[in-house]
């Protein structure tokens, strides 16, 4: 298949996968490595494509973000306490990548550690099954926790919304509340990554071996396809079922290893 056909498929699964707790890098990892996309590429694609969920957060909180900049901008403490919580939140996952940048990245070209992590990821969010309901304020307490879980799912295969998901609702947090914690916090990570990137980007193929217009199109519809699934996944954690997404990351993960062994 041809660039625009692979990259368009990788999209759509990112789109779906990223917001739901089954792990998008582990899906990425496993869909280049059948569609058989060159991994020269290294983390570009997945920079990329995280870019277009990123846009899926900013357009589904939009009344958050526009509300929380207005109550920043009048100096409102408790706004400002929430961003820090956001800020503290990030850290975990900076110092990790600033230690281990290098062999995280390389990760991502072994389809087995995705595979055996996907398993993790399922037993993790399997757990939401027995977490508390949750009444519990946003604190610090939470924001290091859901932090660290968020670091973790930096490893492909880990899911970065269901460690954190599974993160704050252990520590007490109501389903909505870890859902907006969970994705605003990233936003800082996402937009850095991207940043990063640019350069790498504006010098187009030769850098990172894929055409330029077919990462625009994968652009867009991890855009699309990643607001769907942030709106669906916000419902199924108010009806408490997001735990079922555990059992599928253990049987995807479970017959990638089985598949990758064999094959």
């Amino acid at each position: 298949m041809n660039d625009v056909l692979d990259i368009a498929l990788l999209a759509v699964l990112q789109g779906v996968t990223e917001f739901l707790p089954v792990s998008s890098s582990g899906h990425l990892v496993l869909g280049k490595h059948l569609l058989g996309l060159h991994p020269a590429a290294g983390p570009t694609l997945e920079v990329v494509l995280h870019g277009g969920t990123m846009v899926s957060i900013v357009t589904y909180y939009r009344r958050r973000l526009m509300e929380l900049a207005r109550a920043c901008c009048r100096g409102n403490r408790d706004a400002w306490r929430f961003v820090g919580l956001l800020a503290a939140g990030c850290v975990p996952a900076v110092i990790l990548y600033l230690a281990a940048g290098s062999f995280l990245e390389a990760q991502f070209h072994h389809p087995m550690v995705a595979a055996g992590l996907l398993c993790v990821t399922g037993c993790v969010v399997f757990s939401l099954r027995w977490a508390p309901r949750g009444t519990v304020a946003v604190g610090f307490r939470a924001s290091l926790a859901m932090g660290i879980a968020q670091a973790v799912a930096l490893l492909p295969g880990i899911s970065r919304s269901g460690a954190t998901l599974a993160a704050g609702r252990w520590c007490g947090l109501a389903p909505a509340a870890v859902a907006e914690m969970s994705f605003l916090m990233v936003l800082p990570l996402l937009g850095g990554a991207v940043l990063l990137e640019v350069p790498h980007l504006v010098r187009g193929s030769a850098a990172t071996g894929l055409d330029p217009l077919a990462l625009g199109l994968g652009f867009l519809l991890a855009a699309v396809t990643g607001y769907a699934a942030l709106a669906a996944l916000v419902r199924l954690l108010t009806g408490r079922r997001a735990h079922w997404f555990g059992a599928y990351c253990l049987a995807a993960g479970l017959l990638a290893v089985v598949l990758l062994a064999w094959g």
